[in-house]
């Protein structure tokens, strides 16, 4: 289910709307997600902070595997695992995460998910693997 720049997908998740984060993208087994560059995301050497960027890649692994078709009871999971590479860095204006779904089991589904600068430069890649889980 794609989205036009100017309606992103209901996210629903508070931490990453008050980050600014927007899902523009989502369907089986893929997930896009888009954070606008700001200095509040910036670090004591003025680069976007690591932390955004692991967050960035372990929430579009998870909303990978999560697609459910309208009307379907929502899917939610845990992070068992998530290893990044921290690959460039650089200026520019939003941050382009994509995940993708690797292989799916009852419980368990292993992700693959990169980050980049503009949607050209690589800026970190993770591996990961997540748990499906109840909804409360």
């Amino acid at each position: 289910m794609a989205s036009d720049s100017k309606t992103p997908l209901l996210i629903n998740n508070p931490f990453l709307e008050w980050m600014g984060v927007t899902l523009v993208e989502w369907s089986p087994g893929y997930a896009e997600m888009h954070l606008p560059m700001s200095t509040r995301l910036g670090n004591r050497t003025g680069r976007v902070h690591g932390g955004v960027i692991c967050t960035l890649l372990d929430s579009v692994s998870g909303y990978s595997g999560l697609y459910a078709e309208p009307g379907e009871p929502p899917l939610r999971s845990l992070t068992l695992s998530l290893t990044t590479n921290f690959i460039g860095s650089g200026e520019g204006d939003v941050l382009v995460a994509k995940g993708y779904t690797e292989r799916k089991g009852r419980s368990v589904f292993f992700t693959r998910a990169e980050v980049l600068l503009d949607n050209d430069l690589l800026m970190a890649t993770a591996v990961g693997t997540f748990k499906y889980s109840q909804a409360r």
